[in-house]
């Protein structure tokens, strides 16, 4: 491990047409060096962390597009986001950038037992099977609570109730098919609406427990949004592409709205709610959606 206490002066880099894993490690090592960057030098596993989320979703962004070369480029900012997370680990002598390439073999081999090991698998659904399996055994997962509890909290939202909701499936906690959880949506929507007539009824008789009908009825909107992502894990969609998708759509149809508005000489701020959705409708009528 890399310690600037017990080690001489870094040599600076040089400036070269290829660089190797080695290379990186060295340039972030110099750059975190008393010789580097200010801002390098300065920065921590807390500083920086949500740069690693930001760069991951460009990664998806660069895939979506479908383009080689971003990928190339972003897949390169998380691998630097990695390796200075190994940096400032290794200063701190708590492991370094080999430690984290050892670790992930390791797993690598130790999950895949039906390469390496004794198991068997013949399709990808018995692959999974048996990397879930090994993942328990792993982590000392005594009960399939623990399972669902290790799903990181710092998912979004959506993912993580796919996620939990796909390891209780596991152990057949699950609907024999997506009737059972269309139906589910129903009845939590029409939960949703019973509490948001209790929270009406409540703010006019006692405005003072009027932050406690609110919490009830965010409790009620949380089981009708688990319900919709378990519909969507039985029709095998993910909530988070979807809903994504759809954000997406509405802004593409916003700007043709507001594209429209700008040909009759409006602004859609002057406009009412009547001819707003008269807009929205003629947009995706051109855009042929």
């Amino acid at each position: 491990m890399t310690k600037f206490a017990d080690k001489q002066k870094l040599r600076k880099p040089r400036i070269k047409d290829n660089y190797n894993i080695e290379d990186l490690i060295h340039i972030l090592s110099f750059l975190r060096s008393p010789e580097g960057c200010p801002w390098d030098r300065e920065q921590s596993h807390e500083s920086i962390k949500h740069n690693l989320i930001e760069e991951a979703y460009e990664v998806i962004d660069a895939i979506n597009a479908n383009s080689a070369a971003n990928l190339q480029e972003e897949l390169g900012d998380v691998l630097m986001q990695v390796v200075f997370h190994a940096q400032i680990a290794a200063e701190r002598g708590d492991f370094d950038f080999n430690d984290v390439v050892n670790s992930i073999s390791n797993k690598l081999i130790s999950r895949h037992t039906h390469v390496f090991g004794n198991d068997s698998a013949d399709n990808p659904e018995e692959v999974l099977l048996t990397w879930e399996q090994n993942k328990k055994i792993e982590k000392g997962h005594k009960s399939q609570t623990e399972v669902l509890r290790d799903v990181p909290r710092a998912f979004p939202a959506l993912t993580r109730a796919f996620k939990v909701q796909k390891k209780a499936a596991q152990v057949g906690f699950d609907w024999p098919d997506s009737s059972g959880s269309k139906a589910k949506i129903l009845e939590e929507l029409g939960e949703v609406q019973e509490q948001v007539n209790l929270t009406r009824n409540g703010l006019e008789s006692n405005a003072e427990t009027a932050e406690n009908f609110r919490k009830d009825v965010e409790r009620e909107a949380g089981d009708l949004l688990f319900a919709v992502v378990n519909y969507l894990r039985s029709l095998q969609i993910e909530p988070e592409v979807a809903l994504n998708l759809c954000t997406d759509n509405f802004i593409i149809r916003f700007s043709k709205m507001e594209e429209i508005a700008q040909e009759k000489g409006r602004g859609l701020e002057s406009m009412t709610l009547d001819e707003l959705d008269s807009l929205w409708e003629e947009a995706k009528k051109r855009l042929g959606q």
